[in-house]
């Protein structure tokens, strides 16, 4: 067998062993194929140690996400992190296997020290876990056939709770949608809360409601119009939806439109924002002010998404 190219890592322990991984083995065969495909890396199936989901992420000609050349990449990643997992910081020390199939024996990289996984670093593992030449030289029996053979084993240490914390996601080109409602026999709505259809802006689902008679402070001598998430209970606990809006209602004779613009942070436990006292049913329902026509009236919204906050 030739000498095989272990760069120098500080921290990685390699060894030789018969044994096979205790927790996962990922065997691809055709590994060309996944570069003629230009299939930069590729992920296993999830398995279970330790009581948590893991999954390898394997990169034949190394990440190029982190400059690496002239090696192939390798890293365990905690699969199936979500919100309710970002708290907790899981300690693991974990063992990546490669299977030398002339021989039957396999190398083990490891790091000295464990390691912390958590939703804000979900993965660990080897930049340079192997030379490409050293994979691919036939003597090595790391490659056969196309085909090669990982591996790993995953011993969790400890668990830590983590202090709670928020995450600002601003979105940089932000786009406005618009929605225009048409309401007609306005003068025959009987329930206190007219909805619209619901729209999408920002990726979530919105409506303008419009009271008639008015609502809270303006109940009785104005027409509120508010908007509103659509579906808050669908939003993760602790989310809150930065939102540029402008609510209208159209003067559709003179084009002299009665409007308000705002902005707010909408969230699960504050889905609604706008105007109690929007505009006076007097002025509203005034002769020729065009609000009203033909008991009809148009009411639009500009929505405009800029940011998402989260709690981790």
């Amino acid at each position: 067998m030739t000498s095989l190219n272990f760069d120098d890592q500080d921290g990685v322990l390699r060894s030789i062993t018969d044994a096979p991984p205790t927790h996962y083995t990922l065997k691809i065969e055709s590994l060309s194929t996944l570069t003629k495909k230009s299939l930069e890396k590729y992920e296993s199936g999830e398995f279970e140690a330790g009581g948590y989901k893991w999954k390898l992420v394997f990169y034949p000609n190394g990440n190029k996400g982190k400059n690496v050349k002239d090696h192939i990449s390798l890293y365990l990643v905690m699969a199936g992190a979500n919100t309710s997992q970002i708290h907790w910081g899981v300690h693991a020390v974990f063992r990546l296997f490669l299977l030398d199939q002339n021989t039957g024996n396999y190398s083990v990289f490891q790091e000295e020290k464990e390691r912390r996984f958590h939703a804000m670093k979900l993965d660990w593992g080897f930049d340079q876990f192997l030379s490409i030449k050293a994979f691919t030289e036939a003597s090595n029996g790391f490659l056969v056939d196309d085909t090669c053979v990982l591996g790993a084993e995953v011993f969790v240490s400890k668990e830590r709770s983590m202090g709670k914390g928020e995450c600002l996601s601003m979105v940089k080109d932000a786009v406005m949608y618009k929605h225009v409602w048409k309401i007609d026999s306005f003068s025959k709505i009987t329930t206190d809360c007219q909805d619209s259809k619901t729209f999408s802006s920002g990726e979530q689902k919105w409506k303008i409601q419009l009271y008639p008679k008015g609502k809270g402070n303006g109940m009785g001598s104005h027409l509120s119009l508010i908007l509103a998430l659509a579906d808050p209970t669908s939003l993760p606990p602790g989310t809150k939806i930065y939102t540029e809006y402008t609510l209208r209602i159209l003067d559709q004779t003179y084009q002299r439109h009665q409007h308000g613009k705002a902005s707010f942070w909408f969230s699960a436990s504050n889905p609604e924002r706008g105007w109690q006292k929007f505009i006076t049913l007097g002025f509203l329902s005034q002769t020729g002010m065009g609000f009203l026509l033909k008991d009809s009236c148009i009411v639009e919204a500009e929505v405009t998404v800029h940011g998402m906050s989260y709690a981790i």
